[in-house]
């Protein structure tokens, strides 16, 4: 939500875990700045932190008939996605203590 739902620094810890993948092109605030979740609950302020993470279909299941789950695909999917969730635990636990 163009910076309006995370704290930047937030923003710039979660951009790292993305750089790191690199079969995964990424980008923060582009075509898709948030939706009525974070927007609505974003509240950085307040010590609430919205992110919102758009995944294309090609990188977990196939994108033609029969669209099939693919573990192949989404093992590495599932890597970053535990980087981006492990950093902002740490993040939120450096910050207020938890």
């Amino acid at each position: 939500n163009a910076g309006a739902s995370c704290d930047p620094q937030l923003s710039e810890r979660l951009l790292a875990v993305c750089a790191k993948a690199k079969d995964y092109s990424h980008v923060l605030n582009g075509r898709f700045q948030g939706g009525y979740i974070t927007r609505h609950y974003g509240q950085p302020q307040a010590h609430v932190h919205a992110v919102q993470l758009e995944l294309a279909q090609c990188t977990y299941m196939e994108e033609q008939l029969p669209f099939d789950y693919r573990q192949d695909l989404a093992e590495p999917t599932q890597e970053v996605i535990r980087g981006l969730l492990e950093a902002m635990l740490a993040w939120g636990r450096e910050r207020y203590g938890r």
